[in-house]
Parts: structure tokens; C-alpha cells; sequence
């Protein structure tokens, strides 16, 4: 009878167990296997069942790569499946050298990290037990190497024996492709495990055999990457371009012209005298002066009207780099978060109490799409927008990304019918903001073509020598338009919405106006993130999986900073490129790099040993960091000199390098390296010690940043420019251990190669008073803050629009912002009464970043999609 019990209590315990590991984290969940060998019916709550003994069914291991997808699925599979997330990679090549030996065909040592051992032990206590395995992982490369790894794994530790071992695929998490996916297995695809092992091999032996060559020739330095240097060689060479340039003015002549409608409307001169007029005919002010001198005595008449019809076509479902371009254009995300939203938004959501995958597989670069998806958005289209929106026949995308795999989908919802208004209120804004880009771009790429109604005109002297052309489009029909409308580059400068008045041949125009307009032309833009991501792209260098992984390794490593959304090299970010380029130009070639790319997908396909791949990259790139590392470090900074001597130095009036040391006049400047930036120095130290940056410097600036900009005529104190760990900054004075000198961070629009003395006395007089506020009797003032201009009128703070200057903001527009900001806040305020037991009032918020309840200087978040209106005191004291 004793034994009976003791077996009835041990039972219990592995119920009561395995419901607590239900709940809690996924790391506990290699104990599952323990109980699941006891024979226990362990899937259901002991809240909803009795708890009794029966017979588990035989159990099947379904392997996921993450606890949140794991979630999800399992939710749609039986109680003979336990789903189980590897949490990604489960193991890789170890940081230290010796992990790829060459000298052994190339064989690789794999390890695991604590936590990957632990979850590895978890998977293969499971295994053990289990009748078959499922590996689920993702459906890309990164993908089947983890299930690769997995197998190799289990192999190993000998828990295999003859259970079958299936792969499947699904580029969705919904239960009718979970179900599609269990219904057609397959094995694991070799050459695409071929193809991942070249490409770790590759990376390892670049970084672990380049990277060494850096700190030794060039101290400071830190690692290099295959495909991360290519990157950084694009933004240098743009960076390159941009110093380079030299700008150039030219002038352009526009008149404004009515014809009988009396509608003005504006054209451009394109012939004078016979002559077509192109970018930099006109290169003079008095040229263009004595053009239009001539222009104003002319009689002018329509002589050309040109109409006709054009279509817009929708563009292409997402893929990640479009996806990622539009989120940076649209919603100001970087593509590593972008990334991160809609990892979320696959994985899976919480949408009324069930958790549903809202969106595919989200690094892909194929722009294909099931026939069920797209079914789903005409059947939308027809029965929301109308049958005149629906196209005759579906479209068809075809990716025009160099080497685009096209593996799967693109990124798509999962279900069209789940439209952005049915999740208000069930997604963060975030996750929101990105669904609703993705499901309009999907439905619109089905939707039928805008139409435009596009007319050109051209306005002729009366002696048929001058022609002005105006041109103008009126949108017909929005078609897609309705639905979703792609960003614009900064660089666009397309009017859409130009309308031309009703014009005819013949008709006798009167010239209101003709007038010179004055250009410079401006130099490349710098990369922004998404518009290297385009390039990478365009140029086959990387795949959807490594974009944002390689912006982010640039950013940390320190060789590129990203200022006002654009990545900036930094000096030493410079210098290795111009190292690299120098003894390694082969390997940070893009066409190189995209070759290379062209190989391993001939890998992936099966056409190609990827040992051969690699013993031919060895045999060169082992040669070339032997003949680097022979060299000497004095030789690479006069190699560096030259080759940046352009950007080092500037030119005298014979177009020479100037390099005389302006401190001392006999001693020559060069290229030092310290120890953590690069910078000029005068070959004459110690005797002569001036130094400035080597990049970006600016005359009279110092190495550290410092500069003297002038006197203040009020005190006679001397205005400095300096550099400290926030960033450029003036001061008024000396730096004292008596009195602190007053300093301000520079007004905007102001940089430090721009700032004047001026500009920095204007800094220098905030905070500004700008007047008395008439009921309190309190200073109104404006200053600059962490987030910007402000007011602060007693303890309220409010912003100042960028419409407005906070060094004019007058008094009445002061007094009326803060009117319209205590509005604001009464009116996303209540006061819900006092608290039962200290009387304390219970007040609710409302922000941009939800609700919070305050009880004092406590407060808690009020849960999505609580009714502030609604909300009552019993409410609000449940949460606390």
C-alpha cells in the first residue's frame, strides 16, 4: 500500500512539474522529457482536467529555431508533437585561430557556448525518447545549416539510432503551412549546407588572417570582414567623391506665363536663339541677365501641344532590402530594427487571446507569390474597392536583384482579410506601423495601374528663335495609388500633382514674369543605411540575411558613425580601406566580392566542389597578407600619405600639395598615426609640435578639436570652438578651477567647419529671456536641450516647432505655445479621485507611448487598448 502511494505522489509531482514548466521559460524545457518518459498525460492544465495517470502517444520532436515560434506552432500541432526551439545558431567556429586549418583540407572545428550546450542537452534528452525528429528551422541558408548542425549533434551523441529525420520548410507560421510543410518532407538539401560552409570558412579565414595584419601595421585598427570591407569601401569611395568635388554655378531662366484661362502656369527656357539650352550653357550672372534683357522684349504664342495617357505600375511585393528602405523612408527605422519588428511580426502575435503569424518569411529576395495569396488580395480588391481597381489577370514579379535566389515568397501578410484596422489596438505602434506597410504594398502590387493625363507645351518668341516648355500631368484614376504610394528619394524632384491650364495652339500668351535663377551644383549625397543597403544589393555583395548584421559591425567596430541618418567614415575606417586597397584590392573589389557571390550560389545548386572554391581563395589571399605583413609600418604611413594626400592637404595656387608646416615654416607635414585616430603632425617633433586632424580639419584647429574663434566684444573674452564627448561645443573664456567658463552647443544647421564668431556669441546668449508671462509674473526663456529648442515657463517645459527660431520667438508666440501645450495636457489628463487609504489622487496620462495610471510618484502602464475615457477609480486602483 506504501508503494502505491508513494508512486501516486510521485506521479502528481510530474504533472504539477510539467504544467509549470508549460508556463515558464523555455530553457526549463528539457525536463519535459523526464515526465514524457513517466507516461503521463502532461498537455493539459490541471485546472481543466483531473489529474490522472494515462498512456502519452508517441512522441514527435519538432525543432523551431525560436521560443516564440515554438509558441505558435505549437498551438497547431497534436499532443504527440513537443516543439522545441534551438534559439538560433547552436554552434559555430570559435574565436580564436586554428578553427578552419587549411593545412587539413580545411577542416573545421565547431563549439557551443554555455547556453547552446545547455538547450543542445534539452534537445537531445528529448530525442532520445522521441519516434521522429522534425527539423523545422528557418527556410534560407542560415536555416538549413541550423538544422544541419542539429543533426551532425544528435548524430554524434549517438541518439539517432534509426528514427527518421525529416526537413521541412514553410515560409509562414499558420497552421495550413505548418500542416503543408508535415505533409511533404524532405532531407536535408547538401549543397546548400555546401554552400553555408564556404561562406563560414571564407569570412573565418578573412577575418582571423587580414585582421591581424591590421593591428600589427596599422595600431588601433580593429577586424576586417569579407563583405564588411567591400561596405566600407563604398562609403569611403563616396566619402572621396564628396571631398572631391568642386562646385559649380550655372544659371537657368523660367518665365510665368497666362494665356486666355488667366491661370498662370511656369516654363522653362530650353532654346535661345536656336540654340538648346542644356544644364551649363548659361555659366555667368551677366549673361543670364543680358538672356533675359532680350526675353522681356519678345510677344509669345503656344506653338506645340503634346498630349497623352500614361500608367503607373504598382511596385513589387517587399523584399527585405526594399522592405528595409521603405521602413528607413517611412518610418525612420534602421534596418536592424526593422528587422528585429518584423521578426515579431512572423514569430507571432497575440491577436485575440490566439497567436497567429501576421506576416512571411521576412529575409527573402525573391518577389514571387503564391497563387492563395494572391487570390486573397484580388478577392480583396474586387469586394472593397471595386471591380475597377481589379487588373484582368493577376501580376507577376520577377526579383531584378543580382543572383536573387527567389527561394520563397516575399514578404507578404499572411492573410489579407486581417487588414491593419482589425489589429488597432492588438500591435505596438511599431509593429503596426510596419504590418500596415507591408499589407498595403501587397494589395497594391494587385491592384490596377494609375493613370495620368500628361500634357507638354511649348511657348515660342514671335521671331521663332526662343522656346520655353512648360509640362504638367492630372491624375485620371489612382488605381494602387488609392492604397499605398512608395517613398520618394530625397533627391526627387517630380511634381505629380503640376496641372497645366486648358492651352492651345496659337494662342497668344502675356509673359507675367522672366527671371534668372542661380544654381550650384552639390556633390553626392552619403549613404544613408537603406541606400547602402540598395547598392549592396544592386551590386550582389551580401544577401538578405547579412544587410543590417554588416551596417551594424561597421558602426561597432568604429569605422563609420551615422550622423543626421548618414554613415560617415571615420578617420580609421579611412585608413584601412586605404591599406586594403593598397595590398589587398583585389578582395575588397565589389566585383570581386559579387564573383564570389555568383560562386556559392553555383555551390548551393550543386554545380560546383565548394572545396575548390576555397583552396583557390587560399592559394592567393595567403600570399597576399605574407607579402603585407613583411612590410614596415613607417613605409604604410608614407604609402597612406600619398594616397590620401588629396584629403590631407590642401593645394596652393600652382595646384601643388601644400605640406609646410604653417607652425614652425621649415618642417614638413605627414600622417601620424595615434592611438586611436589619425592625425598631421610636423616632422620636426619634439621642437615643433603642431598637430590637427587628419581628416575633416579645419585651419587653426588643433589635433584635439580646439579653436579659437574670436573676442566678445561685450566682456573681451575669447570664444573657443572644442570638442568634447557630446559632441562640438563654444566657450566663452578660459577653462578655471575658480570660475567655470559659460558654454553651448552649437545653434543648428551650424557645423563646426561653418561656425563663425557670430554664430557662436548667438549660442553663447541662451538661455535668452524672452519675456515676462503677464499672470504669474514669471521670465519666459528659450534655450536648447538634449531634444531641441524648448521654452520653460516656471516647471512647465514646452518644445518649439522647427517652424519657429528660439532666438526670435517673440512673447505673444511664446505665450500662445504654452497655452496650446496646458491644453494639450488637460485634455490627456483626469483626475480619477482620491486613493480609499492615503487620500492620495489617482491620476491617468495619456502620451504617445500609452497610458500611465500615477498613485503619487508610483504609476503603472494601463494595458493596451484600455479606454481612457472610460476608465473609473475601481479600474485604476486594480491595476496598482
Amino acid at each position: 500500500m506504501r508503494w502505491i502511494l508513494t508512486k501516486f505522489r510521485l506521479i502528481y509531482t510530474c504533472i504539477y512539474v510539467k504544467n509549470f514548466i508549460q508556463f515558464a521559460t523555455p530553457k526549463k524545457q528539457h525536463l519535459i522529457s523526464w515526465s514524457v518518459s513517466m507516461g503521463v498525460d502532461l498537455y493539459t492544465p490541471p485546472l481543466h482536467r483531473p489529474a490522472r495517470v494515462c498512456i502519452a502517444a508517441p512522441m514527435n520532436l519538432f525543432i523551431v529555431e525560436s521560443p516564440a515560434k515554438a509558441k505558435t506552432i505549437n498551438k497547431y500541432l497534436g499532443s504527440n508533437f513537443t516543439v522545441v526551439a534551438s534559439y538560433g545558431h547552436v554552434r559555430d567556429l570559435p574565436s580564436k585561430s586554428g578553427a578552419v586549418d587549411p593545412d587539413k583540407d580545411f577542416a573545421m572545428i565547431w563549439e557551443s557556448d554555455a547556453r547552446a550546450a545547455k538547450q543542445i542537452k534539452a534537445i537531445a534528452d528529448l530525442a532520445k525518447d522521441a519516434e521522429k525528429i522534425v527539423l523545422a528551422t528557418d527556410p534560407d541558408r542560415e536555416g538549413e545549416a541550423i538544422a544541419w548542425h542539429l543533426h551532425e549533434i544528435l548524430k554524434n551523441r549517438r541518439v539517432l539510432g534509426t528514427k527518421p529525420v525529416e526537413r521541412v520548410v514553410f515560409s509562414e507560421i499558420t497552421k495550413t503551412a505548418v500542416q503543408n510543410a508535415l505533409a511533404k518532407p524532405r532531407s536535408l538539401n547538401q549543397p546548400l549546407i555546401d554552400a553555408y560552409l564556404t561562406r563560414r570558412a571564407l569570412d573565418y579565414l578573412v577575418g582571423f588572417t587580414l585582421s591581424p595584419v591590421l593591428w600589427r601595421k596599422l595600431p588601433g585598427s580593429k577586424s576586417a570582414g569579407r563583405v564588411q570591407s567591400v561596405a566600407l569601401r563604398l562609403i569611403c569611395d563616396r566619402q572621396d567623391e564628396i571631398d572631391a568635388f568642386i562646385p559649380q554655378d550655372y544659371w537657368t531662366i523660367h518665365g510665368i506665363f497666362t494665356g486666355e484661362a488667366k491661370v498662370p502656369f511656369a516654363a522653362r527656357l530650353k532654346v535661345f536663339n536656336g540654340e538648346k539650352v542644356e544644364k551649363f550653357t548659361i555659366k555667368a550672372k551677366t549673361e543670364a541677365i543680358a538672356w533675359v534683357t532680350d526675353l522681356k522684349t519678345r510677344r509669345y504664342s503656344i506653338t506645340d501641344v503634346r498630349k497623352k495617357q500614361v500608367s503607373r505600375h504598382p511596385a513589387a511585393p517587399f523584399i527585405t532590402s526594399t522592405l528595409q528602405q521603405e521602413a528607413a523612408r517611412k518610418l525612420g527605422f534602421s534596418p536592424a530594427h526593422t528587422m528585429r519588428v518584423a521578426q515579431k511580426l512572423y514569430e507571432g502575435v497575440n491577436v485575440g487571446g490566439d497567436t497567429v503569424g501576421l506576416i512571411t518569411y521576412m529575409r527573402t529576395d525573391g518577389t514571387q507569390l503564391s497563387g492563395e495569396a494572391i487570390g486573397q488580395a484580388r478577392a480583396y480588391i474586387e469586394k472593397h474597392m471595386g471591380e475597377s481597381y481589379l487588373p484582368k489577370s493577376a501580376r507577376a514579379y520577377t526579383s531584378k536583384a543580382k543572383n536573387a535566389q527567389e527561394a520563397h515568397e516575399a514578404i507578404r501578410p499572411t492573410a489579407v482579410s486581417r487588414t491593419p484596422e482589425s489589429l488597432r489596438g492588438k500591435l505596438s505602434s511599431e509593429e503596426h506601423a510596419l504590418y500596415t506597410l507591408i499589407w498595403q504594398r501587397m494589395v497594391a502590387c494587385q491592384t490596377a495601374s494609375a493613370v495620368f493625363d500628361q500634357v507638354q507645351v511649348d511657348v515660342t518668341s514671335d521671331h521663332g528663335a526662343h522656346v520655353f516648355a512648360a509640362q504638367g500631368q492630372t491624375l485620371v484614376f489612382d488605381g494602387f495609388l488609392k492604397v499605398y504610394q512608395e517613398g520618394r528619394d530625397e533627391q526627387s524632384d517630380d511634381d505629380e500633382s503640376a496641372k497645366l491650364p486648358p492651352l492651345r495652339v496659337a494662342e497668344v500668351l502675356t509673359p507675367a514674369s522672366i527671371d534668372e535663377d542661380d544654381h550650384t551644383t552639390e556633390p553626392p549625397p552619403r549613404y544613408s543605411e537603406a541606400s547602402l543597403v540598395k547598392k549592396m544589393e544592386e551590386l550582389g555583395i551580401g544577401r538578405p540575411s547579412t544587410y543590417a548584421s554588416i551596417l551594424q559591425v561597421l558602426k561597432d567596430r568604429e569605422y563609420v558613425r551615422l550622423e543626421s541618418k548618414r554613415l560617415i567614415p571615420e578617420d580609421r575606417g579611412r585608413l584601412v580601406i586605404s591599406f586594403l586597397k593598397h595590398h589587398f584590392a583585389k578582395y575588397v573589389d565589389k566585383d570581386f566580392t559579387a564573383g564570389l557571390e555568383d560562386q556559392l550560389d553555383t555551390i548551393s545548386s550543386g554545380d560546383l566542389p565548394w572545396k575548390t572554391v576555397i583552396h583557390d581563395f587560399w592559394r592567393d589571399f595567403k600570399g597576399q597578407t605574407d607579402e603585407a605583413l613583411a612590410l614596415k609600418i613607417s613605409d604604410i604611413i608614407d604609402e597612406l600619405s600619398g594616397d590620401l594626400g588629396h584629403i590631407l592637404f590642401p593645394r596652393d595656387e600652382s595646384g601643388e600639395l601644400n605640406r609646410a608646416c604653417p607652425s614652425c615654416g621649415t618642417g614638413t607635414l605627414s600622417l601620424k598615426l595615434g592611438k586611436t585616430n589619425a592625425f598631421i603632425g610636423c616632422n620636426r617633433y619634439p621642437e615643433c609640435r603642431y598637430t590637427r586632424p587628419a581628416f575633416g580639419g579645419i585651419p587653426g584647429e588643433e589635433a584635439d578639436g580646439e579653436r579659437i574663434l574670436g573676442e566678445d566684444p561685450t566682456t573681451g573674452l575669447t570664444v573657443r570652438l572644442k570638442r568634447g564627448p557630446y559632441g562640438p561645443y563654444v566657450q566663452l573664456g578660459e577653462d578655471s578651477t575658480d570660475n567655470k567658463p559659460k558654454r553651448a552647443p552649437l545653434p543648428a544647421k551650424v557645423t563646426p567647419e561653418t561656425v563663425t564668431l557670430d554664430s557662436a556669441l548667438l549660442a553663447l546668449r541662451l538661455p535668452r529671456d524672452v519675456g515676462v508671462e503677464p499672470q504669474t509674473g514669471e521670465m519666459i526663456q528659450a534655450n536648447v536641450g538634449r531634444f531641441g529648442p524648448y521654452l520653460r515657463h516656471g516647471k512647465q517645459f514646452v518644445s518649439i516647432p522647427k517652424a519657429m527660431d528660439l532666438y526670435t520667438i517673440t512673447l505673444p508666440e511664446a505665450l500662445d505655445l504654452i497655452q496650446k501645450a496646458a491644453e494639450k495636457t488637460a485634455a490627456n489628463t483626469r483626475d480619477l479621485g482620491p486613493h480609499p487609504k492615503d487620500k492620495k489622487a489617482i491620476v491617468a496620462k495619456r502620451s504617445r507611448f500609452g497610458m500611465r495610471i500615477y498613485h503619487g510618484k508610483r504609476y503603472v502602464m494601463a494595458p493596451k487598448g484600455t479606454d481612457f475615457d472610460a476608465l473609473t477609480l475601481e479600474g485604476a486602483l486594480a491595476l496598482f
